[in-house]
């Protein structure tokens, strides 16, 4: 799971404004979709795990107007437009995700990873063991 002060620090560091958008890749029982909600943020959550969807599901049901849990394999589905992106994947699948950011995204993007980076590409920015990214 994302430690708390591993959540404040990705949410400080894609830096969104009230009424922008976060997609998070994997969002488990929804502790990240949650703490961004209560910043104002519109949050996008994907989850293959069908109870933890569910479980994100149910954390966040007071915040339905800035949230959508979506129950689904983000790797099939072309991403929807977001301001940022957050994942805590493995190290495996970064150079995938890298390929499908570059693929999907609309616009600029801002991409938040927890623990581990893009092979080959530095991070803009580092705190506290989350790296970020910027796509444009």
């Amino acid at each position: 799971p994302t430690l708390t002060r591993q959540v404040e620090a990705a949410l400080d560091l894609a830096d969104l404004k009230s009424g922008q958008t976060l997609l998070e890749l994997g969002c488990g029982d929804g502790k990240v979709v949650l703490a961004a909600a209560k910043r104002g943020v519109h949050v996008i959550g994907y989850e293959l795990n069908p109870v933890l969807a569910l479980i994100a599901w149910l954390r966040t049901r007071r915040h339905t107007r800035n949230v959508q849990i979506i129950w689904g394999n983000f790797w099939h589905r072309k991403l929807p437009p977001a301001d940022a992106v957050f994942v805590f994947l493995l190290p495996k699948y970064m150079d995938k995700l890298n390929q499908k950011i570059e693929a999907d995204r609309h616009k600029s993007v801002k991409l938040v990873t927890f623990a581990f980076t893009i092979p080959k590409r530095e991070p803009d920015a580092v705190k506290d063991g989350v790296y970020l990214y910027f796509y444009s």
